[in-house]
């Protein structure tokens, strides 16, 4: 998994394909609870299956960041994958962006929404 500090408060992640995902997300999970003040974006465009595991890694890693009041944004989310997703009831838990300009925009706007304020 490539990890990429694309700020101060934006950590962007490359998933690998199954099995190495399963150990990048408790490495990831590991770097976001050490860090603590970020949001995640997660590019899904080497992702081909998911599995149990690693969607219940993706949730804690979800519940870590929004206990703390931040973001976790996927992208790239093949057609396969997000079918997954919705099938069992989590495509209304995860949020979702095309590619990860568009996620990027996304924080951005909201943290300069959050400026303004």
């Amino acid at each position: 998994m490539g990890f990429q500090n694309w700020s101060d408060e934006i950590i962007l992640v490359d998933l690998p394909r199954e099995p190495r995902m399963r150990s990048e997300l408790k490495t990831l999970v590991e770097i976001v609870r050490d860090r603590g003040d970020c949001d995640v974006v997660v590019d899904f465009s080497s992702v081909d299956i998911m599995t149990s595991t690693s969607i219940s890694g993706l949730l804690r890693l979800r519940k870590l960041l929004a206990d703390c009041g931040h973001r976790l944004i996927f992208c790239n989310v093949p057609p396969a994958t997000r079918g997954v997703f919705s099938v069992v009831g989590l495509d209304e838990v995860f949020e979702f962006a095309d590619d990860k300009y568009a996620a990027l925009a996304t924080l951005q706007s909201t943290a300069e929404n959050k400026q303004k304020i």
